[in-house]
């Protein structure tokens, strides 16, 4: 279906709460799959929601090993239907410095590579997933970052695969996002693999590595 984001915002503000008062929509999928686009443009028909960008939880030391802080500094307080403040990382400066906060808006979006991962799921009112392969997310990714950020994906590829591969999003996605490029106010989504019975996924649709065993 082609999804306008002022009806689905609408649809968004219906869900129960999921994170105390909040409900908390995570926005996954491969870096450089447009994620921070539709979170920014999503907040917007949310009448400004709140966005907690997960680059800013990350670190070069931890590219994914950020749950606990997530967990103490943001999702701790929102399940009080408190305002969140969590410190954040500065990727040039290599070091955590300003602490931003973040209300218990009636909406929040988290966005970034890990936004649907197992320990915030239990806490997500909606998971969604980019739905743009992954050499074609990385590809798009180190065409915007440039040559200054080469040595920095040539590292992070094969950290997100391993990520992806230990503890995927994409099975569990309510719904799958595409840009719709005829209609740039609009993005173009369907049922993600959680809501959809296993004999009608298509097998090329899946963007995720299978689990290691």
């Amino acid at each position: 279906m082609h999804a306008p984001l002022a009806p689905y915002a609408d649809r968004l503000r219906r869900l129960p709460p999921s994170c105390g008062p909040v409900r908390l929509i995570g926005i996954d999928g491969h870096a450089g799959s447009g994620k921070s686009t539709f979170a920014t443009r999503l907040a917007a028909a949310l009448g400004g929601a709140p966005v907690l960008r997960l680059d800013d939880i990350a670190s070069h030391d931890a590219l994914f090993a950020w749950t606990e802080r997530l967990r103490t500094q943001v999702l701790a307080p929102l399940s009080r239907g408190e305002t969140a403040h969590y410190e954040t990382y500065d990727w040039n400066a290599r070091r955590f410095g300003a602490v931003r906060a973040l209300p218990a808006a009636d909406v929040v979006l988290i966005e970034g590579v890990g936004a649907g991962r197992r320990a915030i799921r239990p806490f997500l009112a909606r998971l969604l997933w980019l739905d743009l392969p992954s050499e074609a997310s990385w590809a798009r990714g180190r065409a915007r970052d440039g040559e200054p950020q080469r040595a920095f994906w040539d590292g992070w590829i094969p950290a997100e695969r391993a990520h992806f591969a230990l503890d995927p999003s994409w099975p569990f996605a309510d719904e799958l996002v595409r840009e719709c490029k005829e209609k740039p106010e609009g993005y173009a989504m369907r049922e993600g693999p959680s809501v959809t019975p296993p004999e009608h996924r298509s097998v090329t649709h899946r963007e995720e590595p299978p689990a290691v065993r």
